[in-house]
């Protein structure tokens, strides 16, 4: 009998469970689902003016016990002596490690350990950046310190001759990297002429002096000529009483800002050679693009994701994927912040596939301007650039940072508010016009770092080769 029960009570169970699902309910087809729209505001960031004119944008957040700030200069390489390109970078870098008239480098180095704080400096193209990182119980003395390195850096005679030292050691090994190569000798064509295209030579560095770095910092660094972007764990009122009090007596001073030229937009096309022997060609082409006022924009960013700048591009999908002309292989309209941008299409590939490469990759920004996307490609590129949208608001100190530069860059009002409808906004027709107008296949500058006795077909198929020394630091 217990064992006729072994046998039978599996059966039993199994029945009565069939029973009970037989009674619940079915779920529902997933691919009738509904769901109500995201919505998604954007954090707002307060901004402030102080007493000197500094402008300060805030923002509170309580998770982390930390504090960042980040001080945005209106300076910019873009303002070097022709002859002395360069002084710009070594004024960023020399403020900081330079130490101030205060405290001399080496005990501004041991405090900020010891308080596991940071504090940055450099100078780019047409800005320049202080930075500050420090738990909030340090933050008065960190602040104090940040203070010291943006009004009274000491730029030590020691430490500007081994910055130099170290500019200099870079441009020696400048020719190094085939990439780097094809990335400035693109960028020095297309904007020859102007302060974007120059690069620091070891002949401008070697005439840099220390009196030259004083002279640089007292035209730029004063409080009504930066933006203070602060995010963390503090009050508004106390922080505020902090920065007013930390900058006071540093006064608002008249600066000179001259006019800069947009560049020239009449570049001709032209194919470059950077020989070196080597079994990879690296393999730029492009020309100028548009800046962040530019009508077109959104529509140009659908196009370029399509393109050249999704893992599903036109580029990736044919040169990688179909043909394995190349492991990476990209394009993307630089958008100019405040001169015209480029728009640059990029790969490395084999020296025997660098002829074929570039044609294949020329045939398919051409594609862009013959014929209207299809309706799979334009939801896939709108639906990504929405998506990853948010993304940029996962940090308080990105996210009052990129309020700062919206301001520091002169950006229309309501502009990340509109982005995303503007980017949905975008048609097939929108993309072929804007393609029509802003790719230019036949007039790009291609510019190619590689071994020409590997090449599978001479250069000179793409037009008038014209050969570049490599040089180091000359």
């Amino acid at each position: 009998m217990r064992k006729r029960l072994g046998i039978w009570l599996p059966i039993v169970v199994l029945c009565t469970l069939a029973a009970g699902c037989a009674t619940a309910p079915l779920p529902a087809d997933p691919r009738t689902l509904t769901y109500a729209p995201l919505t998604f505001t954007i954090p707002k960031s307060e901004r402030v003016e102080l007493a000197n004119g500094m402008v300060v944008y805030l923002l509170e957040d309580h998770e982390l016990p930390l504090v960042n700030m980040t001080a945005s200069i209106r300076t910019g390489s873009i303002y070097e002596p022709a002859d002395k390109v360069g002084l710009a970078g070594l004024t960023g870098a020399v403020m900081r490690s330079g130490g101030t008239t205060v405290l001399p480098p080496e005990k501004l180095d041991s405090e900020l350990e010891f308080m596991a704080s940071s504090i940055e400096s450099s100078i780019g193209a047409d800005a320049g950046n202080v930075s500050l990182a420090t738990l909030a119980r340090n933050l008065d003395r960190t602040l104090d310190l940040f203070v010291q390195v943006l009004r009274q850096p000491a730029f030590r005679e020691d430490r500007v001759a081994l910055a130099k030292k170290r500019s200099i050691e870079g441009l020696r090994r400048q020719n190094d990297d085939p990439k780097g190569v094809a990335d400035r000798e693109l960028r020095k064509d297309v904007y020859a002429g102007h302060p974007l295209g120059r690069y620091p030579t070891i002949a401008t560095v070697e005439k840099i002096s220390r009196d030259d770095l004083v002279a640089f910092h007292r035209r730029f660094y004063h409080p009504n000529n930066m933006i203070l972007a602060v995010a963390g764990d503090f009050k508004r009122d106390e922080l505020l009483a902090k920065l007013n009090a930390a900058f006071s007596g540093w006064e608002r001073q008249t600066v000179d800002l001259p006019p800069i030229a947009q560049p020239n937009p009449d570049v001709k096309p032209e194919v470059l050679l950077a020989p070196k022997e080597i079994n990879q060609s690296a393999i730029r082409m492009g020309h100028l693009g548009i800046d962040k006022d530019n009508p077109d924009l959104y529509a140009i960013r659908v196009m370029d994701y399509i393109l050249g700048g999704g893992f599903t591009s036109r580029l990736v999908t044919e040169v990688r994927s179909n043909q394995g002309l190349a492991y990476n292989v990209d394009s993307y309209f630089d958008i100019g912040r405040r001169f015209t941008g480029l728009f640059i299409a990029e790969t490395e590939t084999k020296s025997e596939s660098t002829a074929k490469t570039i044609a294949l990759m020329r045939s398919i920004i051409t594609g862009m301007i013959t014929a209207p996307v299809t309706d799979q490609e334009l939801a896939l590129a709108k639906d990504s650039i929405v998506n990853s949208f948010l993304f940029g608001f996962t940090k308080p100190d990105v996210i009052v940072n990129q309020q700062a530069r919206l301001e520091y860059y002169a950006y229309p009002s309501g502009y990340l508010e509109n982005y995303r409808d503007r980017i949905a906004r975008v048609t097939k027709e929108d993309v072929l016009r804007a393609a029509r107008q802003y790719l230019h296949p036949d007039a790009m500058v291609i510019t190619v770092v590689g071994d020409r006795k590997k090449f599978d077909q001479p250069l000179s198929t793409f037009g008038q080769v014209r050969e570049l020394k490599l040089e180091n630091g000359l």
